[in-house]
């Protein structure tokens, strides 16, 4: 992306190139101002009640972040603000793969929705949208504790093993909340795209690290809650930017649990409001359960279930031998002794070898494009590892280069062939190029063949560790599986782009401070052509009853607005919620909080 723009902010400017694929233009000019109602709305609403429940200061919170009640937030204010706590911010197209929202994280980068959810999902949308990702994340990430929690976590994360099923599920959930957020979509439509999602979901077997991991990311990072059972007090995101279910949470009858490791056993559901929540004394308990589960991760135990766990991964993942050597590419298959130990390992089309995460030169997938394989384990009669060996060592052992050596391994494979190269990487071999080679398990079976050219062996006693995708990203080129359900582009009809002409003037009225006079003309319309609209008029009330523009005009809006209320049923919560925050007026001039 050489046009890249990185708001001047060091964090975004870190980027690697396969992160940054994901990255979409903010086009702020395409918010309606129905889509900045919608902000001032929520925005209004949240401050309004979370003030007495959100665990920081939240309009401190949103100032340091770049935020206001007023305004859908820029990506250069955001991103200066940000800039100053070490964090940075960009836009993307709705839900992106959980290993590059992790990798994010871990570069202290906030992934933000640049979509606004629509009027009819004001209260709760399952889709990432800009309200929260922004009102929700970005507040909180002040607090250094909680942001150390969430660059840790997107550290781990990122090395999360998947199963084949979780792309499945992520494919499915994308797909369902761009459906519900469309404008004028089959509702039956809907119904099979919630059907589907339902069906992989329930079918998803033994769940695997990164679907756990994304447990423990869904009950702190989006339903959090922080303090005592009795009151906890609310830091999760999805919550923060719920102007229902912020509200409801903290009702009885939402079960409060400490946050310990066994929280990992209670799934989630994207669509519905949660029946229990968790609550945390402090972040640092949170990093000590990462902790913990993270000990558990094929990152840091390798061996035999790990390679298992590429295998059903059927994506690109990584082997790292105890040398150092790392192996990309698709796993197969693997050997095993009768103590389930590892004696080889094997990958299936584009492979790469690398160290210390940078590519080896010559060892790219354009080099190791059939795939690779290569043993695991001690020489016979060797104690000593075979990648501790220095040169003396190893000639002494005959392994010399343009010599002909057999080498002999526990497992009873045997490679035999002309040494042509030895790479050392941090006083460890980590690879011997062999010409004339031939690869025999102990039961004859041939695994390599002179005809087929160079035998690249990887040296090393064990596998240490296995972890998602490539070693060296940007050099495998690993595109992380970029979906082609793309988000619905909205093309608003002559009525609907009537209907902004309205909201616009009534922000410019209320703004600038005169335009009164137009306000009963405003409403004439509103009541006459676009009936189903409740925002607009009670924006208009709430100029005329703090402007004082007559009692007369305030009561027709009233009696219009509460009739509304009574009769539509999605309608009564908000339009109710809104006279609230009209009679306890939220101003942007709140520079102290309680």
């Amino acid at each position: 992306m050489s046009d890249f723009n990185d708001f001047n902010n060091q964090q975004v400017a870190k980027l690697p190139k396969h992160l940054r694929q994901f990255i979409v233009e903010q086009n702020y000019e395409k918010y309606t101002p129905v889509d900045q109602a919608v902000w001032r709305y929520v925005m209004r609403q949240n401050y309004s009640y979370l003030k007495h429940v959100a665990f920081y200061p939240y309009i401190k919170g949103l100032q340091r972040a770049g935020l206001s009640i007023e305004y859908i937030p820029d990506l250069q204010s955001m991103n200066d603000n940000l800039g100053k706590i070490g964090w940075g911010a960009v836009t993307v197209d709705g839900f992106i793969p959980p290993a590059a929202f992790m990798e994010y994280q871990a570069y202290r980068v906030l992934v933000i929705a640049a979509d606004i959810r629509q009027i009819n999902h004001i209260e709760y949308t399952p889709a990432p949208d800009i309200i929260h990702e922004s009102a929700g994340h970005a507040p909180i990430i002040a607090d250094t504790d909680y942001n150390n929690y969430l660059s840790y976590f997107g550290s781990i994360g990122a090395k999360a093993m998947f199963s084949s099923k979780d792309f499945e599920l992520y494919e499915a959930i994308r797909k369902l909340s761009i459906l519900k957020e469309a404008y004028g979509v089959d509702e039956q439509e809907i119904a099979v795209a919630e059907k589907n999602l339902r069906h992989i979901a329930d079918n998803m077997g033994e769940p695997s690290e990164m679907a756990l991991l994304g447990r423990l990311h869904w009950w702190t990072v989006e339903y959090g809650l922080i303090g005592t059972l009795e009151n906890p007090k609310i830091y999760g995101a999805a919550l923060l930017s719920s102007i229902g279910e912020s509200a409801t949470c903290m009702n009885a009858d939402v079960k409060k649990i400490w946050y310990d490791l066994n929280t990992i056993n209670y799934q989630y559901d994207i669509t519905q409001q949660q029946p229990q929540l968790f609550v945390t004394e402090n972040f640092q308990n949170l990093i000590d359960v990462l902790e913990t589960f993270a000990d558990t991760m094929a990152f840091r135990r390798g061996g035999t279930e790990s390679i298992l766990k590429a295998i059903e991964c059927k994506n690109p993942s990584t082997a790292v031998y105890s040398s150092g050597l790392q192996v990309t590419g698709i796993f197969t298959d693997v050997g095993m002794n009768n103590k389930d130990e590892l004696t080889f390992i094997k990958t299936t089309g584009l492979s790469a070898l690398a160290h210390d995460g940078k590519q080896l030169a010559g060892h790219g997938k354009d080099y190791h494009k059939d795939g690779f394989s290569s043993p695991v384990g001690k020489l016979k009669g060797i104690e000593k590892p075979f990648e501790e060996h220095n040169l003396i060592e190893l000639e002494l052992m005959g392994i010399i280069e343009g010599k002909h050596v057999e080498l002999n391994f526990e497992s009873g494979i045997t490679v035999n062939g002309l040494v042509k190269d030895i790479l050392i990487r941090d006083s460890k071999v980590i690879l011997i190029a062999f010409e004339d080679c031939t690869v025999k398990e102990g039961n004859g079976n041939v695994l390599f063949m002179p005809e087929w050219g160079i035998y690249d062996m990887a040296i090393g006693e064990k596998i240490v560790s296995v972890f998602n995708g490539a070693a060296d990203k940007d050099a495998y080129e690993e595109i992380p599986l970029i979906s082609h359900e793309q988000t619905h582009k909205t093309v608003y009809d002559e009525k609907t782009q009537q209907l902004h002409v309205l909201y616009q003037k009534v922000r410019s009225a209320r703004e600038n401070e005169k335009g009164y006079e137009e306000l009963p003309t405003i409403f004439n319309e509103l009541k006459t052509n676009h009936r189903t609209d409740w925002l607009c008029a009670l924006e208009i009330l709430e100029i005329v009853y703090h402007r004082n523009l007559g009692d007369g005009f305030e009561k027709e809006l009233r009696i219009y607005l509460e009739m509304k209320a009574a009769t539509i049923a999605d309608h009564t919560k908000l339009i109710n919620d809104g006279l609230h925050v009209i009679a306890n007026p939220v101003t942007q001039l709140i520079t102290e909080e309680d």
